[in-house]
């Protein structure tokens, strides 16, 4: 399969607010996977991190959108500009399918760590008819979400962080404590948000030191009782950073779920 060159494109005014598209050279549209890179939410982070990610993926016949937004450490960045820069991001699409070969009609939406967080709460968005303080109306109907050792829940994240004894990047992010702006965590974290009615599947390595493993068993366990169509694979061995290299073992659970998920 042959693979075009990756473009830049702005959804945005601000520096942060692009993507890098990518889409293989098929015949018809492709399925499209909108990917969401982690490093806890801070500007020293970006997207190339899962610039392998995608590159595997577009041979595997999908077309990747590979977004950045707004960080803490930037103006904007935080609460609450990364959550409209995720939805417009995602929104965006609706002009790219105007150049080139989508399918947005079979969109995925795959985050890791910071970004698995984005990622379900982006799924919370679905079914919103008027924009609000947390961003504009998501118009794209996305089929599912696929977890990658994502901060599915804000308020266990900070307290992991903080009996570790270091200050928790989810408070800089939200713009304060569980204690101080708890109507924040209501409104941004995944768990508090279920269910969310779409297919979802989360992937945790069991030795991730960064994301504990607990916080994807506990959302999918309350997923399933709230009546979400929800998928849990743990992969023994893995740490936080092997679910997202497509050298590692862990990788096929990944391409696998993505699978599932587009199946009617």
């Amino acid at each position: 399969m042959t693979v075009g060159s990756p473009v830049h494109l702005a959804y945005g005014d601000a520096q942060s607010q692009f993507g890098v598209l990518r889409v293989p050279k098929l015949t018809g549209r492709c399925p499209v996977v909108v990917t969401i890179h982690g490093g806890f939410w801070k500007s020293k982070y970006g997207l190339e991190e899962v610039d392998p990610l995608d590159e595997d993926l577009v041979q595997r016949g999908y077309a990747t959108w590979n977004i950045e937004y707004r960080r803490v450490g930037e103006d904007g960045g935080g609460w609450t500009g990364t959550f409209h820069d995720v939805v417009d991001a995602v929104n965006h699409l609706n002009k790219l399918v105007e150049r080139y070969p989508l399918d947005i009609f079979r969109v995925i939406i795959l985050g890791h760590s910071a970004g698995g967080h984005l990622a379900l709460w982006l799924a919370s968005r679905l079914g919103k008819t008027e924009a609000d303080e947390m961003g504009n109306v998501l118009q794209i109907p996305i089929k599912g979400v696929l977890s990658l050792a994502g901060v599915s829940d804000l308020q266990k994240m900070w307290e992991s962080d903080i009996k570790k004894g270091i200050s928790s990047p989810v408070a800089s992010f939200m713009g304060g404590t569980p204690h101080e702006v708890p109507e924040r965590y209501c409104f941004a974290s995944p768990y508090e948000l279920l269910p969310m009615h779409i297919k979802q599947v989360l992937v945790h390595g069991e030795l991730d030191c960064d994301v504990p493993v607990e916080l994807s068993v506990n959302y999918h366990r309350k997923a399933i009782e709230w009546g979400d169509r929800a998928g849990l694979i743990v992969c023994p061995e893995a740490d936080h950073f092997k679910i997202i290299d497509p050298s590692s073992s862990a990788w096929r659970s990944v391409a696998d779920s993505l699978e599932t998920l587009l199946r009617r």
